[in-house]
């Protein structure tokens, strides 16, 4: 819990200050959705299966939709950001503290980072080194899942020294950056992750076309 209720407060008053039609870099939304989406996982599950399960993603995207309109309005917004802010509900699995931060620290980063860097000037955040660590920690724990969809071998480094091999193959690519860019890059926001990459061009290409993400 430490770096995750920290995390909500950032990620509430970004929301916050960029209002409820802002871009974000979640394809099709803007701040109103997003802000649906992160209430509904958590106060709503049922409504929020189609993130885990696809045969739901049609009944999860109208639910986020519907609730989005009622936070269309600056009234409605904040109220909806409240309730987001407020956290889990009782009896919920998120308020036990190791579900808590397996579900919501690398979410809540990420989103954060959807909103901040989909205007045309951002600059990437100072983040306190325990907190960097805690990130990658629970990044190494599924990098081979965000990346299974790469023909490659991927090895994820930290310019000041860790690596992590993410997946094995012939051929690989590494992958360096700051956690939080690594982060942002191993959850399909490349355009927008401030990393490197080493390896053989044609690897290279292949990992930019490549299907990264959850």
């Amino acid at each position: 819990m430490r770096y995750v209720i920290p995390s909500r407060e950032v990620l509430a008053e970004t929301l916050l200050a960029a209002g409820p039609s802002a871009p974000t870099l979640c394809e099709g939304w803007e701040t109103k959705e997003l802000a649906a989406h992160l209430y509904l996982r958590e106060h709503k599950p049922a409504a929020s299966l189609g993130i885990a399960f696809k045969p739901f993603a049609g009944a999860t995207e109208k639910a986020t939709r519907r609730t989005a309109a009622k936070a269309a309005t600056p009234e409605g917004y904040r109220h909806l950001v409240r309730k987001f802010r407020a956290g889990p509900p009782p009896f919920s699995p998120m308020r036990i503290e190791s579900v808590d931060k397996s579900a919501n620290l690398i979410e809540y980063l990420v989103h954060t980072e959807d909103v901040r860097r989909a205007g045309t000037r951002w600059a990437p955040r100072a983040l306190d080194e325990e907190y960097s660590d805690a990130l990658w920690n629970e990044l190494i724990k599924r990098a081979a899942l965000l990346y299974r969809g790469v023909d490659l071998g991927i090895v994820l480094v930290r310019p000041d020294g860790p690596r992590h091999v993410a997946k094995r193959a012939q051929v690989s690519v590494a992958i360096v950056g700051e956690p939080a860019e690594l982060l942002m890059h191993a959850h399909g926001r490349r355009g927008h992750a401030l990393v490197t990459f080493e390896g053989q061009p044609d690897a290279v290409a292949l990992l930019d076309s490549a299907d990264v993400g959850p």
